[in-house]
């Protein structure tokens, strides 16, 4: 499904993104289009697309071809989606030990809707970060490499 969504191929292109959404919440998931995880993430995110269109815009990027946001956001485990609103790098409370990406695939789609919807009105008040409405049940679990470092 990842043909569905537009894609960023480099450094440049994210960074324009990341720019030049406004007023909407802006969707990168990172990760490869032969990964069986992120076509199963791709396949939530172009079915929740079209609902979401007043909310939020999604681009797919792939981490071998921008290196330097794999290396910013410690994209260790794929698929990692991120959220930026207006430029500024969205946080979530994923009840996790991170809060700056979502690593793994959406159990449902109504998972991911329930989150665009949170961050977009957590944005439009002027938060930085938001409480995950998710239910920590179907949020995937996972360590990180570097804790307590």
């Amino acid at each position: 499904m990842s043909f569905l969504l537009p894609k960023l191929t480099c450094k440049r292109e994210v960074d324009q993104a990341i720019k030049s959404v406004a007023e909407k919440v802006l969707v990168l998931r990172f990760g490869r289009d032969n990964d069986s995880v992120c076509l199963q993430l791709d396949d939530i995110l172009a079915k929740t697309a079209h609902d979401l269109s007043k909310m939020a815009v999604i681009y797919l990027v792939d981490v071998n071809n921008v290196p330097v946001y794999t290396q910013y956001f410690d994209i260790s485990y794929i698929p990692s989606t991120v959220f930026f609103f207006n430029g500024q790098h969205m946080k979530v409370d994923y009840g996790s030990p991170d809060h700056t990406k979502f690593v793994g695939s959406f159990k449902t789609k109504q998972d991911f809707i329930d989150l665009i919807e949170v961050i977009y009105r957590g944005a439009m008040r002027g938060k930085l970060i938001v409480r995950s409405p998710i239910d920590p049940n179907n949020i995937p679990k996972y360590d990180l490499l570097y804790q307590g470092i």
